[in-house]
Order: structure tokens, then sequence, then C-alpha cells
């Protein structure tokens, strides 16, 4: 079975000043470890990019600095622009996984973005794994981490596999 990497949204708004997320640097090393294991593997690599509206001064609007990638994509690698928290839902993504392709996600925000991907690929028949530690979101009305732990609940119930991200392989 081939294994595709999905990084959602993982932009500069996220992961730097002026308002990184709370675990901005333990994120982003796990972020950078399983992007160098995917490309040593070949693994299908998708950079999935969140647009803003430039009409409300989103800070991930095209041409802005929040809306740039973190990595900077290998001409191998593509990146699909979205504008909802679904990454398939009007996007090319469906045609560039493989059908059978199990599909390792992680980015952020846990409980938008991510758990949106994640529904819809398991909705679709991927083997979802989800990398725990290696998606985050921002604190609301309660910790971030607990958010996001609550997610892997949610997504572990509806078939997801929660693995720590050391323990992903490609």
């Amino acid at each position: 079975m081939t294994s595709a990497l999905l990084l959602i949204d993982v932009q500069r708004t996220m992961l730097f000043p002026p308002e990184p997320l709370p675990d901005a640097t333990e994120v982003l090393g796990a972020l950078t470890e399983l992007l160098a294991r995917a490309r040593r593997a070949g693994s299908v690599i998708v950079h999935v990019r969140n647009t803003g509206d430039p009409e409300v001064g989103d800070p991930d609007a095209p041409g802005t600095p929040g809306w740039e990638l973190v990595f900077e994509p290998l001409p191998e690698e593509y990146v699909i622009d979205k504008l909802s928290a679904d990454s398939f839902d009007g996007t090319a993504l469906d045609r560039l996984l493989p059908p059978e392709s199990s599909l390792v996600i992680a980015g952020m925000q846990s409980e938008y973005c991510v758990r949106a991907t994640s529904l819809a690929a398991i909705s679709r028949g991927h083997t979802v794994l989800l990398a725990s530690g290696a998606h985050a979101t921002y604190p609301d009305d309660q910790p971030a981490a607990e958010i996001s732990a609550a997610v892997e609940l949610e997504l572990a119930a509806a078939g997801a596999v929660i693995t720590p991200w050391d323990g992903i392989g490609f």
C-alpha cells in the first residue's frame, strides 16, 4: 500500500510570530522530521495551503507572509490551495492520491482542517494515520492540547489510526 503525506496549513501564520500556535516549536520539529522521512521514502507529498480572504484581512490571504508555506515544496511535490476546512472540497486532491493510499495527516488546526480532511479521507476509503504531536491548534474555551486530544478521540472513533509522529514510517 502506498502512503502519502498531507501537510495541512503548514503556513507561516500558524508557526511564526506574531501569533504562533502554543506548541509551534515542538510541532515544527515533528513536521520537519515527518517531511524528511516521506521524502526519503519517495512518498507522495501534498502541501495543502489555506487561502484566506483578502477582503477581510485574513492573515493567510494570497501574497501575504502568513500565506507562505513553511516548507519549500520540491518539484515532484504538490501544492493544493483550499478555501474550506475539507482539503478535498473544491480541489484536485482526490486526483493526486493513489486510490488505495494510506494518508499520514499532520498540520493545523486540529479541530478544523485536520479534522475535516481526516473525516473526508475516511469517507473516501483511505486509511488515515493521524500524526499525534504533529497537529495543533490555538486555545479557545479550553487549552489547545485538550482540543487536539479531543479531536484524536473523535477521529479514532471514526476509524483513523492515531500514531505518535515519531512512530510513523513511510
